[in-house]
């Protein structure tokens, strides 16, 4: 081969620049292949955004669970979304006197003809069983009722229920001797029983139907029995024997005619305007005694 002639298979040598360059890119390359993704991170975020989430949506349907036994125009009886409560209608305004007893069709009574002078009801604990027919009454202005049978609801259970009504408005406990269930809830037309104090339906029936202007007679009827002649520390006593004919039946015949606006206790009731219209006054000294 003449000398000086290239040969065929020479080429021309690489720059330095590009070498370095395709090195560089070669080791990025393996870099960011090799480096591992947190997935660790990845992970705990979305537990803690799934948890936080979960905390929400509970806290909500918590709000939503209580809402729903709260009264209002658009869910007047709240009480119908508890599972057990009985309901019966009862006119109200029908009243008896001291001396009289009320043939009443359940047991515990909730609702009837019933004492012209209500049981104390601002969170009234009695520890012996009271008269039906006070306890009616102030069921008739917004009260709860809790009853329970003295040999089934003892120690812890007893306490648990006092928590609920002592120094709470509008509510009074008692025990009732000869109770078929350990505990029975009233309020005017409902009645719910129950095993246990621990029931989440206690809670409920209470804030369903306490003061619920929706469902009782007399709504911003008094508890207190200041100057009524009931005196919560010795109330007149529960009778078990059942009434005899001379009771006051459930449809009221044989109650006094007046309503308790209108008397006293102790005063002769008031009886009902002539058919002239002329008022008749009330006896000297009365008072109102129902609110």
């Amino acid at each position: 081969m003449a000398s000086g002639t290239k040969s065929k298979g020479s080429s021309k040598p690489k720059g330095k620049g590009g070498s370095t360059k395709n090195a560089r890119s070669s080791r990025n390359a393996v870099s960011r292949a090799g480096k591992p993704k947190p997935w660790g991170m990845i992970i705990g975020v979305i537990v803690v955004v799934l948890m936080a989430g979960g905390v929400f949506t509970y806290a909500f349907m918590q709000i939503n669970e209580k809402e729903k036994y709260v009264a209002a125009e658009d869910n007047k009886d709240p009480s119908d979304k508890i599972d057990g409560v009985k309901k019966v209608t009862y006119d109200g305004a029908q009243h008896v006197t001291a001396e009289q007893r009320v043939a009443y069709d359940q047991s515990p009574p909730f609702g009837g003809p019933h004492d012209q002078v209500w049981a104390n009801c601002t969170g009234t604990v009695y520890p012996k069983a009271v008269r039906n027919e006070n306890m009616v009454h102030a069921m008739e202005h917004g009260a709860v009722w809790i009853a329970y049978n003295p040999d089934k609801i003892k120690g812890g259970a007893l306490d648990t229920l006092k928590k609920k009504v002592d120094g709470q408005p509008y509510m009074m406990l008692s025990p009732y001797p000869g109770l078929d269930k350990p505990i029975s809830l009233q309020s005017w037309g409902h009645q719910l029983k129950l095993d246990s104090a621990d029931d989440e339906r206690v809670d409920h029936f209470i804030t369903s139907l306490r003061e619920n202007q929706y469902t009782h007679p007399e709504p911003g009827g008094r508890c207190d029995s200041d100057g009524t002649g009931f005196d919560p520390t010795n109330p007149p006593p529960f009778v078990a024997e059942k009434p005899g004919k001379d009771a006051v039946t459930m449809d009221g015949k044989g109650a006094i005619e007046n309503a308790d606006e209108n008397a006293a206790p102790g005063q002769p009731p008031v009886t009902a305007p002539p058919a002239s219209g002329a008022a008749t006054q009330p006896p000297a000294g009365s008072a109102p005694a129902s609110k």
